[in-house]
């Protein structure tokens, strides 16, 4: 069997991902009217994985169902372009010649400028290291597509400035079957490996905070 996780985190405040000064005198200090009436801006950020059950192994690409998932994502994603190291490309192609870390940017733009290898992820660091970088690309619109090593393949990690949870939500849902299992899961309430896991020790209960997505399902 199949299960299937989309855990999601909306309203994170794009400002606390950019390096902000710690001391006062470097601080703005004047605001003005219109800066207490804008709001915060914010981001989202969406980690996709999956378990093959009955053998108890850990990675998206693991699925059997993991050609039709790609499928899924890229009409979820059909309206942004995307890059791997300044070439345009294919999300199943970039999914197969991305090496772990390595950023891929979604765009609307035919062209990207972004220098991809500051926001590379490497064994001396992690996304928490990017938050600058990250936040700049954020900002303009374009979304970063990280993949993640899984125990026995890998899971991806997408951020986007916009909520596009439905977009995903719904093509991944014409899967469900019962050999595939598809969860909903609030990242802000899964926050220790057990819970992460829950499908190998209580799939029958999810933890709070992770729903099943069945056929009839609506936001």
């Amino acid at each position: 069997m199949d299960i299937f996780k989309l855990i999601f985190e909306h309203d994170l405040r794009l400002d606390q991902l950019k390096g902000r000064h710690l001391e006062r005198d470097t601080q703005e200090v004047s605001l003005s009217i219109e800066d207490f009436m804008k709001p915060d801006p914010t981001y989202s950020k969406f980690y996709i994985s999956g378990t093959v059950l009955e053998e108890e192994k850990f990675g998206l690409n693991c699925l059997s169902k993991f050609n039709a998932v790609v499928r899924s994502l890229s009409d979820a994603l059909g309206e942004f372009n995307l890059f791997h190291e300044g070439v345009k490309t294919s999300l199943n192609a970039v999914l197969t010649s991305a090496e772990i870390g390595d950023a891929v940017i979604l765009s609307k733009n035919e062209k990207i400028d972004w220098d991809v290898s500051s926001l590379k992820i490497d064994s001396d660091s992690n996304i928490g290291h990017k938050k600058a970088e990250l936040a700049e690309v954020l900002e303009a619109g374009d979304l970063v597509l990280y993949k993640e090593h899984a125990h026995q393949g890998f899971d991806l990690h997408l951020f986007s400035r916009d909520n596009i949870y439905p977009n995903m939500f719904y093509p991944v849902q014409k899967l469900v079957s019962p050999e595939f299992r598809f969860f909903s899961i609030n990242g802000k309430r899964i926050r220790s490996e057990k819970h992460f896991y829950f499908e190998t020790w209580t799939l029958h209960r999810p933890p709070h905070g992770a729903e099943e997505v069945f056929p009839e399902t609506k936001l």
